[in-house]
């Protein structure tokens, strides 16, 4: 990796490279305080479509981690994104919060229960019978399938809760039909996100915890591509797959000194 270009960009997720479970991971403050007052551009990144922006960054606020709105990047904000692209201006049936459909919103999307152009699955805590059955409805008539995550199962309290991913193999069994996934690993949310802050791929890097979704992105975007060991993928897993970070790190305090 001897020929690379420095690093003048970074992109990072946030659970489990930041934060866990709700408390920042040793360095995390140092990496975030450290990466301002650089004045290169950056983003935190995340799969869970639940929150805005703005959510997100209170939340993060409230923990010591001082992450400007505009350096938040959800795959909410990918999916509109992606749509905005494809079809402005268009409707959309969407099972999810506000963190989704405040981003279809701001695009100038219409939700509506009738003839929609899309089914847009995203993250909720109150997947409902009615709801999943009106998507497969809709499916069943013609509504594209998009799904903000293929995430299968999501971290709580008192432990795993079935995810966008889970749901949506549900919808898919009953309707035949596979939803494109806008968030990690597709490289289409990295790629998205670079766009949003001016950055190129050949001088940026993405830190994760997993190597499924993280660092699988951040391969097929082109990055350069960090694991820390604080979160899902353990040093003994990475020899699973059949691709490898550009580098492994003990965790977030490893790559203050890097920026």
């Amino acid at each position: 990796m001897a020929d690379r270009k420095p690093i003048d960009s970074w992109l990072t997720d946030m659970d489990g490279v930041l934060i866990h479970e709700g408390v920042p991971i040793p360095g995390a403050d140092a990496f975030i305080k450290k990466l301002r007052e650089s004045g290169k551009p950056f983003l935190v990144l995340t799969n869970n479509s639940i929150y805005t922006p703005r959510d997100l960054h209170a939340r993060l606020r409230r923990m010591g981690l001082e992450v400007p709105v505009d350096n938040i990047w959800t795959s909410a904000l990918a999916t509109a994104k992606f749509l905005d692209d494809q079809r402005p201006g268009g409707t959309a049936y969407v099972i999810g919060e506000a963190g989704l459909t405040t981003a279809l919103h701001d695009i100038g999307y219409i939700l509506t229960d009738h003839e929609p152009d899309y089914v847009v699955l995203g993250e909720t805590r109150t997947y409902s019978f009615e709801a999943m059955t009106k998507a497969v409805r809709l499916i069943e008539g013609g509504a594209r399938f998009i799904a903000t995550n293929p995430d299968e199962t999501g971290p709580s309290a008192e432990g795993p809760l079935p995810a966008t991913g889970a749901v949506a193999a549900l919808i898919t069994k009953a309707t035949g039909r596979k939803p494109y996934f806008a968030g990690k690993p597709n490289p289409l949310m990295m790629r998205t996100g670079l766009n949003a802050i001016g950055a190129h791929s050949e001088t940026s890097a993405m830190i994760g915890d997993r190597m499924d979704t993280d660092v699988l992105a951040g391969i097929e975007a082109g990055m350069r591509t960090f694991l820390v060991l604080t979160g899902l993928t353990g040093p003994d897993q990475v020899e699973n797959f059949p691709y490898r970070p550009s580098e492994i790190v003990d965790s977030i305090a490893d790559l203050v000194d890097r920026i």
